[in-house]
């Protein structure tokens, strides 16, 4: 695909309030018309976050981690994950590009990763990740 994908209003919106207030840690975004779009905007847990991965439809997540340091203090750090499940592998090029996209819209995000199955959300694995 050559055609680079946008960030919709809602998009930017909705990553502005992740960064901005302490009520939302997780925005889920979804391909719609030629751009990324705001499916689900809220305060998740780490299993709700895992639930709301839809088992055959690519989504892109910008996911606030919390967690505790080795050394015992309260961490946070901001998560950008490919959601790309087996089952949607015709979606693969469209969803790259917008993850491309939100690399370079989120330069501050440092931990990127793709996630094809749940267990590669294991919250550990997110932990030492972000660590």
């Amino acid at each position: 695909m050559n055609t680079p994908i946008g960030l919709s209003e809602g998009c930017l919106a909705a990553l502005h309030g992740l960064k901005e207030t302490r009520e939302v840690n997780t925005v889920i975004l979804r391909y719609a018309a030629g751009v990324l779009v705001p499916e689900v905007e809220g305060n998740l847990t780490h299993d709700e976050l895992v639930q709301a991965m839809p088992a055959d439809e690519p989504r892109l997540v910008v996911h606030q981690l919390s967690f505790a340091s080795p050394e015992g203090t309260r961490r946070n750090e901001q998560l950008l994950i490919f959601w790309m499940p087996p089952d949607a592998g015709e979606q693969e090029e469209t969803y790259a590009a917008g993850y491309t996209a939100l690399k370079e819209h989120l330069s501050d995000v440092h931990v990127h990763l793709t996630a094809r199955r749940t267990d590669q959300l294991e919250y550990g694995r997110l932990v030492a990740l972000a660590s």
